[in-house]
């Protein structure tokens, strides 16, 4: 029997970062504004999150933060509450630390704000809402196929068991599995955490050792734009997965 948890209204999306690999855009744009079929990135997964009911986001900034606070000036669904890193850039971890005061006591999604994927089955979002089971997980990750991802030329991060427990590639050449920058988390991981800038990893790393990280595989694309290049492969992509009118 599948036990039903609460669902998820909040989220945080980093939109903090320097996106050093998608200069020159981003000497004069901030990565997240960088736009994919006509909508910027941090858009793309702004509506993800409200149509899975995430009521609001925080949105930590950094590089370039003025263009991010006036893009989200008039965003309503879902609400927007600003992390401001300006005076030191905290990583994918201590973002997180610094805004839970906005993110309150209850599980929240934690997203890149440049995660992306063409959808070819259930939606992403709401099939992490059913998997996550907070009695046995600590931490769900949505997981892209190392086969099937656009753009991605890592080696793959992840081994995922038949319950959907993940492990580290470690050693081995390969994982079939990578990260796809979406996660839900308990806030309560931050609790032994360090102070200032650190990364995700450590809590992926805790959540191993105690047989508690768990991945969802997304039934679609995964789009990695990481670089100016990649951006036409992504558009093409998602072009591909409109309806066309008769």
């Amino acid at each position: 029997m599948t036990i039903s948890s609460p669902p998820i209204r909040r989220a945080m999306v980093l939109a903090a970062g320097l996106g050093q690999r998608m200069r020159p855009i981003t000497d004069t744009l901030p990565k997240p504004l960088v736009r994919i079929g006509g909508r910027a990135m941090l858009d793309h997964m702004l509506d993800r999150l409200a149509e899975a009911g995430v009521e609001q986001a925080v949105v930590n900034v950094h590089h370039l933060a003025g263009q991010v606070e006036a893009h989200l000036a008039g965003r309503q669904h879902p609400r927007i509450a600003i992390s401001d890193e300006r005076g030191e850039l905290l990583d994918t971890g201590g973002g997180v630390k610094k805004a839970l005061p906005l993110l309150g006591t209850a599980p929240f999604f934690h997203t890149n704000s440049d995660a992306l994927w063409r959808e070819t089955g259930r939606p992403a979002l709401p099939a992490m809402l059913r998997a996550w089971d907070p009695e046995r997980m600590d931490i769900l990750l949505l997981l892209a196929d190392m086969e099937t991802s656009l753009g991605f030329d890592g080696a793959g991060d992840f081994f995922r068991a038949a319950d959907g427990r993940l492990t580290r590639r470690g050693a081995a050449a390969r994982a079939p599995w990578a990260y796809a920058g979406v996660a839900i988390l308990k806030p309560e991981l931050f609790a032994d955490t360090p102070d200032g800038p650190f990364s995700l990893n450590l809590l992926f790393d805790r959540a191993i050792a105690k047989g508690r990280l768990f991945g969802e595989v997304l039934e679609g694309r995964w789009l990695h734009v990481g670089t100016p290049e990649a951006i036409a492969p992504a558009e093409a992509a998602l072009a591909a997965a409109q309806p066309v009118d008769a």
